[in-house]
């Protein structure tokens, strides 16, 4: 039995009937060379074979009573591998306009919470005999680096796989009992008004490195010079408007596209940036172009969330959640490319440097603090007025997710690339994520239907900007 940190709690109550809270990532594989034909059973013998290096995939969640503090993982003893293992055929030769929106749907559909948190599809028809594997697992078992740790258990470094010790028979372990719960939890509330105490303390030793969040002279964490004396705003908490940062419905579209590292390092070399520089100039740029398209840009740039890892050697091999976040402004609101990568360099400095001096482990704690019970209900508020929607923090969530660079097998088919799937929620019409592999860069985007009915426009657009900036590369050397 494990309990659940209260970030990990905290994506299960952003879960609406608009809204759901796991990811997802589709693997793209060639199964030419594969020693046996990967069908939906060669598929849950390996995954089964697995299981013991990942217990949470055999755990579901156990609600404590009255929501009066975390839930906990504890074993299924009904544990059942093909309820979670499932195949979908496409109409062959499938294409990936069919594979993307059969994954919208798929992806769409929120996971029982009565079973494990995850769901795994082996999809078939596709053109030139590649399959796909597509994975969901909640948000409250894993993050970006875990999810990536995670998949590093399911593959393998040769077609021929790795050999596993013998998997002991799966006895689930007893539950505890309501009133054992609720002694747990009274013996947590108690200990509040000491937490209270100390999270007081904490807070007032840690404002003096805080300061340049909130200080009137730093100028340079609060605005990002362009370079001709004038500044952008971050205008943090301020986002402007724009057609996906409105109220999402159920319904999903994805997108996928493929980029050379090499083209991308090229231009981090021509200009002096990082490879995550160009990635948000990239998206900046795409961004640009879609809203022109559509007769929406703000005059103002965009403010992007961008995830951050802060998990330590010690939570490695664990899963949860060990994240925090910056804010970056994300200069839609130039039309050069190069000045919209100059500006991506600042803003990412910045924001890396307001991200540092934010205390983890405060961060970690306050998220602790508050019940279940007082979690959903103000989430529920906060979704129920539209202040997401309304008033939303940022514009859109950009995440870089570590991923292997030597080539895998998954049930002895080779990967050919991985596309990750993230969260939406109101207000947050759209995401993009994207996940190195072998020499390329990832892309995989999810928006909201209605909001973003031509995402794959959209995902085109980073080609666009990407040959733009190479173009400037090139004169430029």
């Amino acid at each position: 039995m494990q309990q659940l940190t209260g970030l990990d709690a905290a994506f299960l109550a952003l879960e609406t009937t608009n809204s759901t809270g796991h990811v997802g990532g589709v693997c793209l594989l060639d199964p030419a060379d594969a020693p046996k034909p990967l069908d939906l059973a060669l598929l849950t013998d390996t995954l089964a074979q697995r299981l013991p290096l990942v217990p949470v995939l055999r755990r579901k969640l156990l609600e404590v009573p009255l929501g009066l503090d975390q839930p906990y993982w504890i074993d299924d003893p009904d544990f059942d591998i093909e309820y979670h293992i499932r195949e979908v055929g496409l109409p062959t030769p499938g294409s990936q306009a069919q594979l993307t929106e059969q994954l919208a749907r798929l992806h769409a559909r929120p996971l029982d919470r009565r079973r494990p948190l995850w769901e795994m599809y082996l999809i078939s028809g596709l053109a030139d005999g590649m399959v796909a594997v597509y994975t969901k697992v909640h948000h409250a078992a894993i993050d970006g680096v875990s999810g990536a740790e995670l998949l590093t258990v399911l593959l393998d470094l040769s077609p021929e796989g790795r050999k596993l010790p013998p998997a002991e028979d799966f006895v689930a372990a007893k539950p505890p009992g309501s009133l054992t719960l609720m002694a747990r939890a009274a013996a947590r509330l108690a200990w509040r008004p000491v937490q209270t105490v100390q999270l007081a303390g904490e807070f007032v030793k840690k404002v003096p490195s805080m300061a340049p969040l909130v200080s009137p002279f730093i100028g340079e964490i609060l605005g990002l010079n362009r370079g001709d004396g004038s500044v952008i705003p971050t205008t943090l908490g301020l986002a402007p408007s724009t057609p996906f940062n409105k109220k999402i419905t159920p319904h999903r579209r994805v997108a996928f596209r493929s980029v050379s590292l090499a083209d991308v390092k090229t231009v981090k070399n021509a200009f002096g940036t990082s490879v995550n520089d160009v990635v948000m100039a990239m998206c900046a740029g795409a961004l640009r172009h879609w809203l022109i398209d559509h007769d929406a840009l703000p005059a103002s740039a965009l403010n992007a969330m961008i995830p951050v890892s802060v998990r330590d050697e010690a939570a490695k091999g664990k899963l949860g959640n060990r994240v925090s976040a910056m804010l970056a402004a994300l200069p839609t609101n130039l039309d050069d490319p190069e000045q919209r990568l100059a500006v991506v360099h600042e803003a990412t400095k910045i924001a890396k440097a307001q991200q540092a001096v934010i205390p983890q482990g405060l961060v970690d704690d306050i998220s602790d603090f508050a019940p279940p019970a007082l979690t959903a209900r103000a989430a529920r508020v906060v979704f129920a007025t539209g202040m997401m929607h309304r008033l939303p923090p940022f514009n859109i969530t950009i995440s870089n997710v570590p991923g292997p660079n030597v080539p895998v097998y998954l049930a002895g088919a080779r990967m050919l690339a991985q596309y990750p799937l993230s969260v939406i929620l109101d207000g947050q019409g759209l995401n993009i994520t994207l996940v190195g592999y072998l020499g390329q860069l990832h892309f995989g985007l999810v928006a909201c239907r209605e909001l973003v009915p031509d995402i794959d426009t959209l995902a085109g657009y980073l080609i666009d900007e990407l040959n733009l900036l190479l173009k400037a590369a090139a004169a430029k050397g």
